[in-house]
């Protein structure tokens, strides 16, 4: 069996460079990242990935052809590109972040922005350049006939690239984001609409997290491209080829988050919230401090649950963990702050000496993450958009009696959405009463949604989701 090549902006290591010089391996971050590494470890798999940092380029220039397959690697091959830094920076920040982000999450305030100038269209090459430095890459390491998954918003245009200079390659295109209707993609200038649906299209299979996901990326390519669209086979034919349109709703390890969740660092900081909190129910969100997370209106929905019910001061508390996020994007920055005075306001409002209604913390810590899983009562995880969103899926398994309400606009909610509470991510009103239903859902009610909740988020683990997508890719 051929090596199987993996694209993605991110790879599964990074390095750190010391002021000596040395340099220092550790695991990359991010959900997909997180969600692959295990695949990678178990197969014959060359991960072609971006380097982030000025540790990852000096271990690039040390590494022939950028590939780092030193022993101690356990994730498999690696190839980083070295991509120069101001196009990553237009590529990565401008255009995948700071545009197809938006437009798929649909958080673009519209009387304002998107505003597509000259600056901009120097960005997208900048983009197109990226595309082509991995369409690159892949074409010189694939053997004949070899399968490509590429990965995400970032390399929409790889796969339409690769195409051209290796057309006897399998290409496979995931998209770990929503996808948006076309009324809202169409925000994006016409040619460069086109271009990204045909990037994708170039594909043998475009995959994506749930049907809606799919369903509004078939949508895009017949209004937009006028391609001819077979929604009950899930197929798209455009420009002489069809593509295949599959859905692969990522789930999660369970036996190795239970595994992660039992240790030492992780019970040391369960030691110390219930210390912290007492005896006190916990309403419980672990997020990033992404515009999308909804996290303002997350914890405005528990203010006015405070407000409604003053029969739980002192009997509940928050546990919000809000975690940096995109810091170099001035949106992200005042989002972060926005959090702050939030989370300030409802201290001042409610709190007294002896009872603190909000714990905020903006410091990653994915030991304290996993303790806080392991105690809560309710998960919030209220999304303005989410292609999935993994929380609404470890949070069960971890906590046998956790309630969770759930936005009706992530990924999860097809899966997970019987056995949640579903509210609608801007009705702060409804979501403030979700929680509070959440808290006085009976034991016996709990126990037997939070069955089927793991049940459904452990259906199809990395390993298994990526095996599937490799399989329907053969055939």
């Amino acid at each position: 069996m051929n090596t199987v090549l993996l694209a993605s902006n991110r790879g599964p290591v990074s390095f750190i460079l010391a002021d000596d010089g040395t340099l220092t391996m550790r695991r990359g971050g991010g959900g997909m990242v997180s969600g692959l590494q295990e695949v990678a470890r178990t197969s014959d798999l060359l991960w072609v990935c971006a380097a982030l940092s000025d540790g990852d380029r000096s271990a690039v220039r040390l590494a022939p052809s950028g590939r780092l397959d030193q022993a101690g690697y356990d994730t498999g091959a690696v190839r980083m590109l070295d991509i120069p830094p101001a196009t990553f920076h237009r590529a990565y920040n401008a255009v995948a972040n700071s545009t197809l982000w938006f437009v798929n999450h649909l958080l673009y305030d519209i009387p304002n922005s998107p505003h597509f100038d000259m600056r901009f269209r120097r960005e997208w090459e900048s983009y197109r350049d990226y595309n082509a430095a991995f369409a690159l890459a892949l074409a010189e390491e694939a053997a004949h006939g070899a399968r490509v998954m590429i990965q995400d918003y970032h390399l929409t245009l790889a796969p339409a690239m690769l195409r051209v200079e290796r057309p006897d390659l399998r290409i496979g295109h995931f998209s770990h984001t929503p996808w948006a209707p076309p009324e809202y993609f169409s925000l994006l200038p016409d040619d460069i609409a086109a271009e990204l649906l045909s990037g994708i299209l170039a594909a043998d299979r475009a995959g994506f997290l749930a049907g809606r996901w799919a369903a509004s990326f078939m949508d895009c390519c017949e209004e937009l491209l006028g391609a001819h669209v077979d929604r009950a086979a899930r197929t798209v034919t455009y420009d002489g080829r069809t593509t295949r349109v599959g859905v692969h709703a990522l789930g999660v390890d369970g036996d190795a988050l239970w595994a992660r969740a039992l240790e030492p660092d992780v019970e040391s900081h369960m030691h110390a919230l219930r210390e912290r909190v007492g005896d006190r129910r916990l309403i419980v969100r672990i997020d990033r401090t992404e515009l999308s997370k909804n996290i303002v209106r997350g914890l405005y929905a528990y203010r006015q649950f405070l407000a409604d019910h003053p029969e739980w001061h002192g009997k509940v508390v928050h546990l919000a963990f809000a975690y940096p996020s995109r810091h170099d994007l001035p949106e992200y920055r005042e989002y972060t702050a926005a959090v702050q005075r939030c989370a300030t306001e409802i201290e001042d409002e409610f709190g007294s000496e002896d009872w603190d209604p909000l714990i905020l913390n903006v410091d990653d810590d994915y030991a304290r993450s996993l303790a806080a899983y392991r105690m809560a009562d309710v998960l919030l995880v209220n999304p303005i958009r989410d292609g999935m969103n993994l929380v609404a899926k470890e949070g069960p398994i971890l906590s046998p009696h956790c309630a969770l309400v759930l936005s009706r606009e992530a990924g999860a909610a097809a899966e997970l959405g019987a056995d949640a509470l579903v509210v609608n991510p801007y009705d702060v009103s409804g979501t403030a009463d979700a929680l509070h239903e959440a808290l006085l859902l009976p034991e016996e009610e709990r126990a037997k949604r939070g069955a089927r909740l793991r049940a459904a988020a452990t259906a199809l683990p990395p390993s298994r989701w990526f095996a599937d997508q490799l399989t329907a890719l053969e055939h």
